[in-house]
């Protein structure tokens, strides 16, 4: 048996509540229900953070994401929705599979910001940009 929690989950060794499955992804309600509708799409095979994903595997958790984050929106009617993946310990977690978090958010749940959190000078943004760029040349 795997110990990795979320492999359990997609091999039905552990009870989950599914809200949607297909050959690469499986989504199912948060079990700590931080709030209601509050659904984690997991990519079944294991990878451990989106680092490990390839392109086929990330454009099924984006597709399986909207798909479920829409049922999300007709069925509580959210005033928005929150979508964030943070896995592994750098994310402070103990679960190391690459998973995605749709969070319902209603007036008052206190996720407001102010856009720009912080404002670094324009130049320190263009040369944090132009490193990523030559990477994905």
């Amino acid at each position: 048996m795997s110990e990795c929690v979320f492999c359990r989950i997609v091999a039905g060794q552990i009870p989950s509540t599914r809200v949607y499955e297909d050959d690469l992804v499986l989504a199912f309600m948060d079990i700590g229900e931080v709030n209601p509708g509050h659904v984690l799409v997991a990519l079944k095979p294991h990878a451990e953070n989106l680092f490990a994903l390839d392109d086929a595997q990330t454009a099924a958790v984006a597709r399986a994401s909207a798909r479920v984050a829409r049922a999300i929106r007709a069925a509580f009617e959210p005033a928005g929705l929150s979508v964030y993946q943070a896995n592994g310990a750098a994310a402070g977690q103990t679960v190391f599979h690459y998973h995605v978090h749709l969070v319902p958010r209603h007036d008052g749940d206190g996720m407001a910001f102010t856009w720009p959190v912080n404002n670094p000078p324009r130049e320190q943004l263009e040369a944090h940009a132009a490193r990523i760029r030559a990477q994905l040349a």
